[in-house]
């Protein structure tokens, strides 16, 4: 139940987010905009580290697979793309486009196993719920 709770606030918060930086961009710049998000969230991961227990950030380096450490610099790259496609769609359609591009990939992720991530076999049934998914998307953006 709590994942299914965690995943609706992470929709919420990343609408919500969006919407503050491009309106922060809007009066900055792209680069400044983003780079205030990613300082501010590091700001904020510091102070939760100094008050929940201060594990080693050095386990950072025992890390097997280093292309996971990425993490951060994908990141960068969901806030200047969120900014640059909810100033040019607005909100509800830049989020939905977002929502099924994740969906699509992640489904990708786990029928191949890519990334440490246990491989699924194929099935007709999420490529359906995919595909309705998308026509929503058709049907949201259809104008008279």
């Amino acid at each position: 139940m709590w994942g299914f709770l965690a995943a609706l606030i992470s929709g919420a918060l990343m609408s919500i987010q969006g919407v503050f930086n491009t309106e922060v961009t809007k009066q900055s710049s792209l680069w400044v905009s983003t780079g205030w998000v990613q300082l501010s969230a590091f700001a904020v991961c510091v102070a939760a580290w100094l008050f929940t227990g201060r594990q080693s950030v050095s386990a950072l380096w025992q890390v097997e697979n280093k292309y996971t450490l990425l993490g951060g610099v994908i990141g960068a790259f969901i806030t200047i793309t969120v900014i640059q496609s909810m100033g040019a769609l607005g909100p509800a359609k830049a989020a939905m486009l977002i929502v099924i591009s994740q969906l699509i990939v992640a489904y990708l992720i786990e029928l191949m196993g890519l990334f440490g991530v246990d491989k699924e076999p194929f099935e007709w049934r999420k490529v359906l719920g995919m595909l309705i998914a998308i026509a929503g998307i058709v049907i949201f953006k259809w104008q008279k």
